[in-house]
């Protein structure tokens, strides 16, 4: 909110210029504009004037073209460069003269609606402070952030994923929140994970892990059991996956495979390596190698669709996945997507595995991660309020019965006790997998390297590469481990 405006001459030179000075909830800027100017010269300035001048912006409006092009009077310059200022900067302070937060988060029309009335819930209980919710799809929520703290108008309490937590951070958009949320009752392993140089940038929503989906009725039907995921290998789960296609004639396949990084994570944990290690990548070209043979072997032994429906599939919601249509008897995802998998097929019992594992592995590599992060933006003029939003979200319980199990399962060991009595059955099933595998998983890797929210695409543009055979896995291995560097040092 702007609180004062002021206008200043300043003479040199004996040509008078006009200093406009703004005072806006982000503090004071200010510029100096020649009596001699034109419309587009006075928006930049304008421009500069909310924003500070190291941000390397454009000029140039969302249209793409500047504003005007003829001389006006200086003062009514000087008015349109303030009214300007006003219209960016204003925010912050409710109509009551309260606190205003914005609170910036992606999702589904479900979780829109459950977050609106957790929002309601925090302001009965937090009269002074208003919570305004900026909604947005995945597909183009980091662009719209990007956008938001390229305009110096980051909203005060943000979402975000592990692979884009670093970059974020380590350039001053995010806050520190060490000791600003209580976090006693969050697994200290689980909580690291958002710690960043010794700071603590990001507070977990929930907890979910990488695991294998199964449909026991299609087991069923093709005359099979369920195996003994304890101990089962690679090779064990694609002829499993070949011997279910077989069972029933081709009308329910064994596997919709996955190329996911986490997957990858998992199977390179196995064989004693790390996604990542420090600002390279960890994963060896014969592990890359080994990865891609196993999804050609399920394509080739039709334990899973071919390789163009594979990689439709691949890129598929779960809504669309063959769970969906009742063709599949496994498939991976996130443990937290088990519930929108169960409904997609219509309600049907579905249930997790383990992973499967390499032969000589000593561990199999599976995880808890962060669904999301809560954050606070650096320059929010508004972190004290920010931080009880974000407590209430997290170790509330009446924020935990509205939300369940939509960003995983609560991060919070006492709210997550408080909220599983009401939890749908299957996220039951969660509650209860997750507790049966926890002394088994490995430490929550930390958050990636800057810019490998790429990874995702690089990976997968070089096993479809691999899987349509246009280049062989020798080439497309030591492609990636090259590009992948390339991308993560910027």
């Amino acid at each position: 909110m702007i609180a004062a405006a002021g206008l200043g001459v300043a003479v040199g030179d004996g040509h008078p210029d006009v200093r406009v000075v703004v005072r806006t909830r982000r503090g004071d800027h200010s510029v100096v504009v020649s009596s001699d100017v034109h419309d587009a010269d006075l928006h930049d300035a304008g421009h500069r004037a909310v924003r500070p001048p190291d941000r390397n912006r454009s000029s140039i409006p969302p249209g793409g073209e500047p504003v005007g092009s003829g001389k006006k009077p200086l003062m009514v310059m000087v008015l349109a460069t303030v009214v300007l200022a006003t219209t960016v900067a204003c925010g912050g302070e409710g109509a009551g003269g309260g606190t205003e937060l914005r609170f910036f988060y992606w999702g589904s029309e479900a979780r829109r609606k459950m977050t609106e009335e957790a929002i309601r819930k925090f302001e009965e209980k937090h009269p002074d402070i208003k919570v305004v919710g900026e909604f947005s799809g995945f597909a183009d929520y980091y662009e719209t952030l990007a956008t938001k703290v390229a305009a110096d108008e980051a909203p005060d309490v943000i979402t975000i994923e592990i692979r884009g937590l670093r970059e974020y951070a380590e350039r001053g958009t995010l806050a520190d929140l060490t000791d600003a949320v209580d976090t006693a009752d969050i697994d200290a392993k689980v909580l690291a994970t958002g710690t960043i140089g010794g700071k603590r940038y990001a507070i977990p929503t929930g907890v979910n892990a990488w695991s294998l989906v199964v449909d026991p009725e299609a087991f069923r039907k093709a005359g099979q059991k369920l195996p003994d995921d304890t101990k089962w290998t690679w090779d064990e789960y694609a002829s499993l996956a070949a011997a279910i296609t077989a069972g029933t004639g081709g009308r329910i396949y064994g596997a919709q495979q996955a190329f996911n990084p986490a997957f990858l994570q998992i199977f390179a944990a196995q064989r004693g390596e790390r996604f990542y290690d420090g600002n390279r990548i960890g994963v060896s070209p014969r592990t890359l190698k080994a990865w891609w043979a196993l999804h050609r072997k399920l394509v080739d032994t039709k334990g899973s669709p071919g390789v163009a429906r594979t990689v439709e599939l691949a890129a598929q919601n779960v809504d669309r996945s063959l769970f969906a249509t009742g063709n599949v008897a496994m498939g991976m995802w996130w443990s937290n997507e088990l519930g929108a998998i169960s409904k997609a097929a219509g309600g049907k019992q579905v249930g997790l595995l383990r992973m499967p594992k390499a032969g000589d592995a000593a561990s199999g590599g599976m995880f808890l991660q962060p669904a999301m992060f809560y954050t606070v933006a650096e320059r929010s003029p508004h972190r004290a309020a920010a931080a009880a939003f974000i407590d209430f979200m997290v170790n509330d319980p009446d924020a935990g019965g509205i939300v369940l199990s939509d960003r995983g399962l609560p991060a919070n060991a006492k709210v997550l006790a408080a909220v599983t009595d009401k939890l749908p059955d299957v996220d039951k099933k969660t509650v209860a997998f997750l507790k049966e595998v926890a002394g088994e998983l490995t430490d929550p890797p930390s958050a990636p390297p800057k810019l490998a929210s790429a990874m995702e695409d690089i990976l997968r543009r070089y096993t479809h590469e691999v899987l349509f055979g246009r280049m062989s896995p020798d080439a497309a291995a030591q492609k990636f481990v090259t590009e992948a560097n390339a991308s993560i040092a910027g």
